[in-house]
Formats: C-alpha cells, structure tokens, sequence
C-alpha cells in the first residue's frame, strides 16, 4: 500500500474532498440551493483543517483571494448533474452504484434510494474512517446498503470491490467525481479498463474530466488557493498530455455523451459567475453505458 492510501483528510488530495464539503456546504445554505447536503458543514468543523474553510457564503463576501463563491456554484452545478444522473440510472433498474474516490459524498444518505440498492464507497482509509466517524456522531442513517471498500486506486481493487458483494453480472452505475484529474494516464486507462471488465450490459458510467489540466494549473487564481492552504497543487495534477474517456470508451463499446459543465449550469438556471475561470471553462461530465 503506498502513500496514496495514506491520504488523510487534511493533507494532500484529502483536503480537497474537504474543499469540495465547504462548497456543498455554501451552497445548502443559500436561497434557490441546487443541492442539499446536510453533512457538509459538519465535516468542515469535525476536520478542523489549519486554515479555515467557510460554510455559508456570507462569510466570503469581499474576499478576493480565493474564489469560494464560483466554488459553490461549480460544486452545486457539479454535485446536481450527478444526483439527477443517478436518479435516471435507477429508473433504469440499476441496483448497484460505485462511487470511485467517494471522499466526503454522502449520496447514500441524502438521494431518495428504491428498496434493494447497494451503494458502494472506495476511498482510502483514513478518509472513509473520519467520515464515518461524523456520519455515526450525526446520527446519519444511510438510504440505501452502503458499503465502504477502503482501497488504493491505483492498485488492484476489483477483488476487493468484489469480497464487498458487488456482482459483476448485473448491470452497475459508476461515478468517477473529483477523480480523474489526480490520476497519471496510465492510472486513469487502468481504472476504465477494470470499470468496463466489471460491468454487465446496460451498466451506467458518469466522469467528470477536465481538459485543459495544464491551463487551470497556471491561473494566478488556482496556484493562490493552493498556497493559502500549503498545498502544491501542480504537484497533485501530473502533468502529462490530455487524456480523452470520452474516446477511450466509445472505442470499448461504450455509447457516450459530453456536455460542458457551464451548459449544464445555464440549464439550472445558475450560471455561472465566471465561465472563463476554471474548472468551469475546461471542465466536461462524460456520461456512458455499456453497450
């Protein structure tokens, strides 16, 4: 197991999981919320991060350093695509979810679930260990059978997916969230590969991809967030040449979709403060089933 496995919630890529919590959190709490998760604030205060993160937006009126507000609106244009995404794969009969790289995302808890569906949750541990531990002080009670596979990635988890209960005989839906970005190329190839091996016909994939890594990374905005929080975020992103899913998996037998996610805002009726700015400007959800 090496260092990826290690992550906690905050350092390193962990502390963006909690990053993408405070903008859930912002975004629960405004007038006209797309979203609403009633866990997020309390992951922010349980974390205690060195730097603190707001929870409402009030609290970020004037500040010009980072841009919590776009956050908010990406994460809740983000986070609602997704909802309604697996709101169709469960009309499509789908009974089991994988949440790749789950972080702080509480779905099993706050979508409506029909009676049978299995939710299951891979991160690393120490990640899944501080969620659940606020989830139990919460007194959180999941809407579906949710279970948590502690694993790397990056390393060979479908056998420990599998030990979990999940049936690679039935269709499946998959969401990669806040992941893909982090992954080298030859990680992200490796993750897809497993996904398709393990999905039946008729099986639900959902990415968000970002398509210009090299773009965001140099915007004065996105290295600032970075240094107020002590994290090199260029380090965090490899820097390799662009990755396509969507290619990738149509040349698997995958039917697929884009859409940009500043469409996807302006159909919410929420646009977006500043679609110029990233990850707003490069940022695509790919969706996809098995044919």
């Amino acid at each position: 197991m090496n260092e990826l496995a290690e992550w906690d919630i905050v350092t390193g890529v962990g502390i963006t999981a909690l990053g993408v919590a405070a903008g859930r959190a912002m975004e629960t709490h405004r007038d006209g919320a797309l979203v609403a998760d009633p866990y997020a604030e309390a992951f922010v205060e349980a974390a205690a991060p060195p730097v603190p993160f707001p929870t409402r937006l009030e609290a970020v009126a004037g500040e010009t350093g980072i841009p919590w507000r776009s956050m908010a609106d990406y994460m809740g244009v983000r986070s609602r695509f997704f909802d309604d995404w697996f709101a169709s794969a469960s009309c499509a009969g789908i009974g089991q979810s994988v949440l790749l790289a789950a972080g702080l995302d509480v779905r099993a808890y706050r979508l409506d679930w029909p009676d049978g569906s299995v939710v299951y949750e891979l991160d690393a541990p120490k990640v899944l260990a501080f969620k659940d531990g606020v989830l139990t002080a919460q007194g959180a009670r999941a809407r579906a059978d949710r279970r948590t596979v502690a694993v790397d990635l990056r390393e060979d988890w479908a056998a420990a997916l599998r030990d979990t209960g999940f049936d690679a005989g039935r269709p499946s839906a998959w969401l990669a969230e806040g992941l893909m970005p982090f992954l080298p190329n030859t990680a992200k190839e490796r993750m897809l590969g497993t996904v398709t091996d393990l999905s039946a016909p008729g099986s639900m994939l959902a990415i968000e991809h970002i398509d210009d890594v090299r773009a965001m990374l140099s915007e004065d905005s996105f290295r600032e967030t970075g240094e107020r929080f002590g994290i090199d975020m260029a380090a965090l992103w490899p820097d390799e040449d662009d990755f396509a899913p969507a290619a990738w998996l149509t040349e698997r037998g995958w039917a697929v979709d884009t859409v940009r996610s500043s469409e996807v805002a302006d159909r919410l009726g929420r646009t977006l403060d500043d679609p110029g700015h990233d990850p707003m400007r490069s940022s695509i959800f790919v969706t996809a089933t098995r044919r």
